[in-house]
């Protein structure tokens, strides 16, 4: 067990990680953050915010000598890096995992290998002409997605084909790297889970999520997910078997495609806390940053339970009209939602500044109301950001 007040590492100074250095504050532990931006969210609030590059040699000496245990807030962090750490500190979660969520590839085959459904697909490799479907796989049917198997996020490294004559320019559109070609799948709805699994094995797992997107990058989240008892169970299930498969130790979330036909699919998986969990800040026994350190310092797992129904909104840069602060008094003035912003000095579209989590009321078992406002409070602010173009046009 680590007890405060040790110093934790933390490789990776964004919003995630600003949620873990506040929790790892608060329960008595110092946090050094490892993060080139000197205006990282979780450096600025951090015990010692190391500003330099994740592959400097003496920034990561300083974080092993110092730090009990080191944890990572985003998985591309350099392998060499992963390596040198854990051959010298705990690290956790472990340097399987992180290769294995680094590379699109690795995780479908990983998945594939413990007997997980995933949509067909088929890798595309660097400088080759055709795809090769992996063995005992499906062949992708098109409309199909190409992902880029490293570094793609929120939307990014990714392009949409119609037929499979689109597939040799896509691959050049996004560099002829190593490439994930993916089916798409008829979707019912998307949803999502974080678990947590502590040292000696216990595993906790958060109620399941409903998740939406707009271009690629996640908007809203409601709790409780509309759908059956029985697919809440199926994805915790499969949630647990990846964090018992990985000998995992930390905060996973898995995100997963719900078909027309019934089926459940793993979309991908995040070895850290999820901005789909964001909800469980205000909504839950414990939040999973809370749970983050609680699974990495070898403390007993706090039950994740819910405590009211909850929708997420995510707040991008797009609601900064020419960068300037948005009013909040919408916001503000709801009893019921909590707003949450990240500290960010630059808004630009797309960029995650923030989130509001509206709550219901206690024993309401439905999340509709508490999405329709969200979506309101969300739909408020948009408007008041696009108004200053109207005006301006006008």
């Amino acid at each position: 067990m680590i007890q405060p007040s040790a110093t934790l590492g933390l490789l990776g100074g964004g919003q995630l990680g600003r949620y873990f250095v506040q929790a790892a504050l608060s329960m008595g532990y110092g946090v050094w953050v490892l993060d080139p931006d000197p205006d990282s969210p979780a450096g600025r609030i951090a015990t010692r915010h190391l500003c330099q590059g994740f592959d400097d040699p003496a920034a990561l000496e300083a974080l092993a000598g110092e730090c009990a245990v080191i944890t990572t807030e985003f998985e591309n962090i350099p392998r060499a890096s992963i390596d040198w750490l854990e051959a010298r500190v705990r690290l956790c979660p472990g340097s399987r995992a992180l290769a294995i969520a680094q590379d699109r590839l690795a995780e479908k085959d990983f998945l594939g290998e413990i007997g997980i459904a995933v949509a067909p697909w088929q890798a595309l490799r660097a400088g080759a002409a055709t795809p090769v479907t992996p063995s005992g796989g499906a062949t992708p049917a098109f409309p199909a997605i190409l992902k880029t198997a490293r570094m793609g996020y929120d939307g990014k490294g990714q392009v949409r084909l119609a037929r499979a004559e689109d597939l040799a320019a896509a691959h050049t559109e996004l560099g002829s790297v190593d490439c994930v070609l993916e089916q798409q799948v008829e979707l019912e709805r998307e949803v999502s889970v974080i678990v947590a699994r502590g040292a000696a094995g216990h595993v906790e797992a958060f109620p399941l999520a409903e998740n939406s997107h707009c271009d690629g990058i996640l908007h809203l989240s409601r709790v409780p997910a509309r759908v059956d008892a029985a697919v809440r169970e199926r994805a915790t299930a499969i949630a647990r078997m990846i964090v018992e498969r990985l000998e995992y130790q930390g905060v996973l979330a898995v995100e997963f495609f719900l078909t027309v036909a019934g089926e459940l699919l793993v979309n991908e998986i995040a070895p850290r806390p999820h901005n789909s969990g964001h909800y469980s800040l205000d909504a839950c026994t414990v939040s999973q940053f809370q749970q983050q350190v609680r699974a990495v310092c070898d403390l007993t797992l706090a039950p994740a339970l819910l405590t009211t129904p909850v929708a997420m909104v995510n707040l991008l840069g797009d609601l900064w009209p020419d960068g300037a602060c948005p009013d909040w008094s919408p916001v503000l003035e709801a009893g019921r939602a909590r707003l949450h912003l990240y500290g960010k000095a630059v808004a630009r579209r797309g960029r995650k500044m923030g989130h509001v989590n509206v709550l219901g009321l206690p024993g309401e078992g439905d999340a509709t109301a508490v999405a329709s406002s969200a979506e309101g409070l969300w739909q408020a602010l948009a408007d008041a950001a696009a108004r200053p173009s109207a005006e301006a046009e006008a």
